[in-house]
């Protein structure tokens, strides 16, 4: 390598690791229990999107969605945090890349029960379902509907 070049790249190393660092999709905690197939298939959905994903096994996941938050009317096989937010089930990545980028004030979103057709079941048919915002009272609204397939 030439003397010249050498130094540039040098000189440009820092900003290379910059973009390869903000290229890195957001961070994203899922906790869930070690035997748990689809929870594997949604992280592998999360993982396939961008995310940048670590997984902790836990015994129950109940005083994990208690810690953040989650109602127990929307729970799930497993729930996660990104940037603040509760995610509790088969949340499609879309619908979390949304979130994280209009900010609403919540808590998080859910996929209450294990949708059929949701990231990490994955089954080809299934009745319509919701992604649903909720807020620290509880309270919940549709962020997202999946029509029947």
């Amino acid at each position: 390598m030439n003397r010249k070049l050498f130094l540039k790249s040098v000189a440009l190393a820092p900003f290379a690791a910059a973009l390869r660092l903000s290229a890195a999709g957001p961070a994203i905690q899922v906790f869930k229990t070690p035997s748990c197939g689809c929870c594997g298939g949604w992280v592998k959905h999360l993982k396939a999107n961008g995310f940048q994903v670590t997984v902790n096994d836990v015994p129950d996941t109940t005083p994990v969605r208690k810690k953040y938050g989650v109602p127990d009317a929307l729970q799930s096989c497993h729930t996660a945090m990104v940037e603040g937010y509760a995610i509790e089930g088969h949340v499609p990545s879309a619908d979390i890349q949304r979130l994280l980028k209009e900010k609403p004030k919540a808590k998080g979103l859910a996929a209450p029960g294990m949708p059929a057709s949701s990231p990490g079941m994955d089954m080809e048919h299934s009745d319509a379902w919701d992604v649903l915002l909720f807020d620290a009272a509880g309270k919940s609204t549709v962020f997202h509907h999946y029509p029947a397939k």
